[in-house]
């Protein structure tokens, strides 16, 4: 699957090739950048796509993996630890902004995000054409026997439906239990859960309902059932690279247009594979954005 979408993309996106002679190429002589990202798969892969890329160029990039949840990777970039890492522009709303009106567009959401990143002293770069929104997931036999369509659904279940989702999803809103208490009445019981363990935890009926990623490769299966959010509280999830504009300003343009020309390339179905690529067969993140990477002529 990976090999089919790499070449489609090598088709559709009609990028040229980004290499120079070592002389010329633009990140050569600029300082280091210490790329951070966040602690599941598709970050890693984000993170090894930015880093590979930008090498491609002349920078030199020191990456700093599974840094852990929004709040944490932020925290480090606040202070310094790291100069930018892949984020969701309706998660830094949300989660490090404290906006808890969800924008209208995808577009919106970009332009609110890159607004506020630059009145604190960040970039957050062009975004990526792939969204990848939280949402709750039941497995299918159990929303067949319990009527479930949409989140408001597990408002007749009351504490009886166990939730599982990552420690921090019990404080954030709208996107996380708070959202669901005052947007659709529901009261579920909470199991905190480690990232990349729901599905296993669904199969084993460990818990009822588990918060998911839309990119997510075992949605594909057809085992699972994606509850519809009406109330929109998960909003848009598209990615830009957020950044001191301090740092960025160091490295030049030649640094954002790189890292835009490899965020344009992730399509939904692009992400999906890459995703699929690491999380069913075991391949490893850096193989996997060497080969997307090469395939699409950005290496």
């Amino acid at each position: 699957m990976l090999a089919t979408v790499l070449a489609a993309t090598v088709i559709t996106a009609g990028i040229a090739a980004l290499g120079a002679s070592a002389a010329s190429k633009p990140g050569s002589g600029k300082p280091a950048f210490v790329l951070g990202d966040k602690n599941f798969p598709e970050e890693y892969i984000l993170g090894d796509l930015y880093q590979q890329a930008l090498e491609a160029q002349g920078y030199t990039i020191k990456l700093k993996p599974n840094i852990g949840s929004t709040e944490v990777t932020w925290a480090a970039l606040k202070s310094g630890q790291i100069d930018g890492y892949p984020e969701y522009d309706g998660t830094l709303l949300s989660a490090v902004a404290g906006i808890s009106a969800n924008p209208p567009s995808a577009t919106a959401a970009a332009n609110e995000t890159r607004s506020w990143a630059q009145k604190h002293g960040y970039v957050f770069t062009d975004t990526t054409p792939f969204s990848d929104s939280d949402a709750i997931a039941v497995l299918k036999s159990y929303a067949t026997a319990h009527g479930l369509s949409t989140i408001g659904d597990l408002k007749k279940l009351g504490k009886n439906v166990i939730l599982g989702a990552p420690p921090e999803f019990q404080t954030r809103f709208p996107d996380g239990l708070v959202g669901l208490h005052r947007e659709y009445g529901v009261f579920p019981t909470f199991k905190p859960v480690n990232i990349g363990s729901f599905y296993s935890l669904l199969d084993s009926h460990t818990i009822d309902a588990g918060l998911v990623f839309t990119t997510d490769p075992p949605l594909k299966s057809g085992k699972y059932v994606v509850l519809k959010d009406t109330k929109f509280i998960f909003g848009f999830q598209n990615v830009g690279l957020v950044a001191k504009q301090s740092v960025v300003n160091a490295e030049g343009p030649a640094f954002t247009a790189t890292v835009n020309k490899v965020s344009a390339l992730l399509t939904q179905q692009a992400i999906i594979a890459l995703n699929a690529a690491v999380e069913l067969d075991k391949q490893s993140p850096a193989a996997v954005a060497t080969a997307f990477l090469k395939a699409n002529h950005v290496i």
